[in-house]
């Protein structure tokens, strides 16, 4: 913030951690379909790979370019995976 005004800061960092946090959800939901494939096709997932794994992937995001966005499209709901249907399933 250009003018050092300490409200306009706190706003910017908040939303900063907004973005860090809708960034790290959508990492969480795109792990958690991969692993649910994986163990459906019948791979090997064990609680070591889990461990590797972490949401705060960053390299895949464009932080700079041109998007487009169509707001007509609702994505899929989210459909949440227990964790009791990961730990039953892990080898």
């Amino acid at each position: 913030v250009k003018d050092g005004d300490p409200e306009e800061q706190e706003k910017q960092l908040k939303y900063m951690n907004l973005v860090a946090n809708a960034i790290m959800l959508s990492n969480v939901v795109d792990l958690t379909n991969v692993i649910n494939q994986m163990i459906q096709e019948g791979k090997r997932v064990t609680p070591k790979l889990i461990s590797k794994l972490s949401p705060y992937m960053r390299q895949h995001i464009r932080r700079f370019g041109q998007y487009t966005l169509d707001m007509d499209e609702k994505p899929e709901i989210l459909k949440p995976t227990s964790i009791k249907f990961l730990r039953e399933n892990l080898k």
